[in-house]
């Protein structure tokens, strides 16, 4: 991993400052959370795509690696190409 996150929001290469957690609850049972980061221009943005889907979504700042472990499965440093 790098030392710096980057936003999951495609195209975009600033650095993350807030964990956009979600889940899609018709595949994903509770306990599984999924993580997109985002800059602050894109916070909302990734919010809103996950939001109209119905999906749960919380966003909290960003606290680096921590997140790598604490949430297991992650998509850290990944591109949220759908949301494009």
């Amino acid at each position: 991993m790098t030392s710096e996150l980057r936003c999951s929001r495609a195209g975009c290469h600033c650095a993350a400052t807030w964990n956009v957690n979600w889940r899609n609850p018709a595949i994903h049972p509770d306990d599984r959370v999924k993580v997109w980061l985002a800059c602050d221009e894109h916070r909302a943005y990734l919010r809103d795509y996950l939001a109209s889907r119905g999906f749960p979504v919380a966003v909290e700042k960003c606290e680096a690696a921590l997140h790598v472990t604490a949430l297991g499965d992650t998509a850290l440093g990944g591109t949220a190409e759908s949301a494009s």
